[in-house]
């Protein structure tokens, strides 16, 4: 088994339990008590759980997208609408498994556009719509996030272009940074950059700093960031001095 999926069912045994053990994951997975020690010790250093004598245990799990799908969507609406007015017809985009991105794709009916996507949720929104030439990803199925992810996703990458990349995030860092909680997903979001010609991060004001102890990419690697995080100055000023265009879609007083 690739250490990747591993860690997919280490994180999927803590956070539907809290709290395993080196021997209960090893019989679980099928692999020897030090593999998984190693594991442990991997993950623990980007922050995804923490190591306790015999096991590990995870604090914060992060939300699956069901749950963060109905989480600030007045604002994720307006993010999305605002996002969508930088497409033209006849481009090509693609989009992540970000909830904020599911958002945007139920703004797209009727436009004539290539959609290359991961997000499951994205597909299911446009899959009848025949205006929309849609490729969907391959890849190992992520329940919590509703995507496709791994080594498959990221070789399907490499033979796509696409004008726009549509990017949702754990976390915006004051410098900018753009980090993730699930290290198993950010090789597939920076495979998507590299197919790119330009990245949009789509973020509401709770992902200033919001989570994560992955960096997906820095400020330099945006194009236009589109947030209703206002009161956040210091971040988007540091955007705005790397170049990044943001683009404020409410004021943040916005919430549900």
């Amino acid at each position: 088994m690739l250490a990747e999926r591993r860690h997919q069912l280490i994180l999927q045994a803590l956070r539907s339990g809290g709290a395993a053990t080196v021997a209960d994951l090893s019989g679980r997975l099928n692999v020897s008590a030090a593999t998984i020690r190693r594991d442990l010790l991997k993950l623990e250093e980007v922050g995804l759980l923490t190591r306790v004598h015999g096991g590990a245990v995870i604090e914060e799990p992060y939300p699956p997208f069901i749950e963060a799908a109905e989480v600030r969507v007045t604002a994720k609406d307006a993010i999305a609408a605002h996002a969508a007015t930088t497409i033209e017809d006849g481009q090509s985009i693609i989009l992540d498994s970000g909830t904020t991105v599911y958002r945007l794709a139920r703004q797209l009916h009727g436009r004539r556009l290539t959609v290359i996507t991961n997000n499951l949720v994205v597909y299911e929104e446009l899959a009848e719509e025949d205006s929309i030439d849609l490729m969907l990803l391959g890849g190992m199925v992520i329940r919590e996030s509703r995507s496709l992810d791994g080594f498959m996703a990221e070789d399907n990458l490499r033979q796509v272009h696409a004008d726009w990349l549509f990017m949702g995030a754990c976390g915006v860092r004051p410098g900018g940074q753009v980090m993730d909680t699930t290290v198993a997903e950010v090789p597939a979001r920076r495979a998507m950059i590299a197919a790119s010609d330009k990245v949009v991060l789509l973020v509401d004001q709770g992902k200033f700093p919001g989570t994560g102890m992955v960096k997906i990419c820095g400020p330099e690697d945006l194009h236009t960031v589109v947030t209703n995080a206002s009161s956040d100055d210091a971040t988007l000023a540091a955007l705005k001095e790397a170049g990044v265009k943001v683009m404020l879609a409410t004021p943040a007083t916005v919430n549900d």
